[in-house]
């Protein structure tokens, strides 16, 4: 076996590493994850389930139902993207699970959270196409004549929210921006809400090249959202954008913000700020005493005008 296949180009620990002849290798609680069961989650009693979007991509997704709930009572719906460099993630994950079943309860939402493909073995910019086919799909339902019941019976699609972190964060903004610039059908999109957001800085980073190889760099709108055309018409009327004090990323996530005032979006924008902690902080650390008043903060954005 020829040696140099096991030579690493790029690792970013403890999540993964890339390997020269083109292989993954994900790691630890993210990369190699503990997977949650569906059914009725024991803490927080939301139910939840896995559903197929699209049997021939094989994009699926994880909904989270609170309980006591009813159809003649519609609740929000929150369109969730999950984090992890486009490399690692899932809402299946345990971490992100329990994230997403207490951000199902504390709002009294129906969250569904999008499994689409990961790079490098999909490139993107698949991950944000497959995530703007699974709003498609989920807009098939605004009529309740969907395929999935609990969609069909228990959402308001008066009231959709897209919400993500870190790359997921960045998905949520071009999902946004599609649903705009394609005057999407279906689902009135209220609100981003936009956690640890991962955008390119003033240089591009190396895993730039490895996960997206036809990248345009600075003038590519997926990672730079300032050059976008479309960024003044992103669906939405509000925006919560989170950042976090010990944040490498965090001045991203403000840039961000400035971004959007400056774009004539003309929506009403809020920045929360965690102190003391880092990227992704509810996840990596859940029992965090910052996570509850985080997840009060974002339910708070989805239940108040």
């Amino acid at each position: 076996m020829d040696s140099s296949t096991n030579e690493i180009t790029y690792e970013f620990l403890p999540y993964f590493r890339f390997y020269k002849d083109g292989r993954i290798e994900r790691l630890g609680k993210f990369g190699a994850p503990e997977i949650a069961p569906t059914g009725l989650d024991p803490k927080t009693h939301v139910q939840t389930k896995d559903v197929v979007v699209s049997s021939e991509s094989g994009v699926s997704a994880r909904l989270f139902l609170p309980k006591n709930s009813h159809p003649d009572h519609k609740l929000p719906l929150v369109v969730h993207y999950h984090g992890g460099a486009f490399c690692i993630g899932s809402p299946r994950n345990k971490n992100f699970h329990n994230f997403l079943a207490s951000l199902a309860a504390e709002a009294n939402a129906l969250v569904i959270s999008v499994v689409y493909r990961l790079a490098p073995e999909h490139p993107l910019p698949t991950a944000h196409q497959d995530s703007f086919a699974a709003l498609q799909w989920i807009a098939t339902h605004s009529n309740g004549q969907g395929p999935d019941p609990w969609l069909n019976e228990y959402a308001d699609f008066g009231r959709v929210f897209l919400a993500g972190e870190s790359a997921g964060a960045n998905i949520a903004h071009y999902v946004a921006v599609q649903a705009g610039a394609t005057k999407l059908v279906g689902p009135n999109i209220v609100g981003l809400l936009i956690l640890h957001p991962y955008f390119g800085g003033k240089e591009i980073h190396k895993l730039y090249s490895l996960i997206y190889p036809t990248g345009s760099g600075f003038s590519d709108p997926i990672i730079y959202p300032e050059v976008d055309p479309n960024l003044s018409g992103m669906a939405g009327a509000k925006v919560l954008v989170c950042v976090a004090e010990k944040d490498s990323l965090r001045d991203i996530g403000v840039a961000y913000s400035e971004t959007l005032r400056k774009s004539g979006w003309g929506g009403t924008l809020s920045v929360y700020e965690t102190e003391g902690e880092d990227h992704g902080f509810f996840l990596a650390n859940p029992s965090s005493h910052n996570v509850e008043p985080l997840i009060k903060a974002m339910a708070d954005f989805i239940n108040h005008d």
